[in-house]
């Protein structure tokens, strides 16, 4: 967390300079303190989580049976993390299930399922991993800012099935993955980064890459139109169930948000993709449009 300057959250570089190449794993060990990442978009992500579960909650949470324990494990864990690590902007009120989170009050309600209440207090999308007889399923889920899937698709399916549509993952990186998750250990986290390109700014993002809509009426990219959209996943081991909360930490900003330099490596690794993983993140015979535009996008300051 780096609550000094939270638009420069601890994201540990760009998923684009090396250290995450795009379809590998390409996960690495972080701090316990960076476990969580608070920015200055903070108020924006709570507020908009708290209108989509309003508008639809079956659309962002979704359980399966006698994982209230495990959830109840994960509230706890983010609630004394928030206090330890985020006090600039997180303090507990005195005898209460309450955090005042950045001038808000948000309520810890015994009620609610453990794991929606604790995805209330932080930026970050929480699904819940159990270890079965089909290997690791996603066993319950707060997603409230998908990037292309829908967690009513995937609630209780093992990695495999998740991740069916990527490719290359069937086969080795499946085991690998799977191999990963077994062998984390407790209060010892892990992050990895992903990253694409979209035609719209919404943080909810569950229809699959389609159709864009980014050209301009000449039939080239219209810069103003082209998002990138980047994930901080980590992964951690429970003490008390054994299972393992995945976060996603969403970061979406325009193209023109970035220097030269980001926009260059950026293009570089898009270069490298092939036809069958370009045509998963929905950029199917536009990488040459895409490397013009990348090369010709004016910079702003943000």
């Amino acid at each position: 967390m780096n609550a000094a300057n939270p638009e420069k959250a601890a994201q540990s570089g760009d998923p684009w300079d090396g250290h995450s190449k795009p379809f590998t794993i390409g996960m690495r060990p972080i701090e316990e303190a960076a476990w969580i990442d608070i920015n200055a978009k903070l108020d924006l992500h709570l507020a908009e989580k708290q209108r989509l579960e309003h508008l639809d909650l079956s659309a962002i949470f979704r359980e399966m049976p006698e994982t209230r324990e495990a959830q109840s494990e994960v509230r706890e864990l983010i609630v004394a993390h928030l206090v330890q690590h985020c006090a600039a902007i997180v303090t507990p009120a005195p005898n209460a299930r309450v955090i005042k989170h950045n001038g808000m009050t948000i309520p810890i309600p015994d009620a609610d399922p453990p794991l929606l209440a604790a995805s209330r207090m932080v930026q970050e999308d929480l699904c819940l991993m159990r270890r079965s007889a089909e290997g690791w399923v996603l066993a319950a889920a707060a997603l409230a800012f998908p990037s292309s899937w829908s967690l009513a698709e995937k609630i209780g399916r093992p990695l495999g099935a998740i991740h069916q549509p990527v490719p290359g993952f069937a086969g080795r990186m499946d085991m690998m993955v799977t191999r990963i998750f077994d062998n984390l250990q407790v209060e010892r986290p892990v992050e990895r980064f992903n990253w694409s390109l979209y035609d719209d700014p919404s943080l909810h993002h569950p229809r699959p890459h389609g159709t864009r809509h980014w050209w301009a009426a000449d039939g080239t990219i219209d810069p103003a139109k082209v998002f990138v959209r980047t994930e901080r996943q980590t992964l951690r081991k429970l003490a008390q169930s054994y299972d393992v909360l995945f976060t996603i930490k969403i970061r979406h900003d325009a193209l023109a948000h970035y220097e030269q330099h980001q926009r260059a490596a950026m293009a570089a690794e898009l270069a490298a993709l092939s036809d069958s993983e370009l045509a998963y993140k929905g950029l199917a015979g536009e990488r040459g449009h895409i490397a013009a535009v990348l090369a010709s996008a004016a910079t702003t300051t943000t």
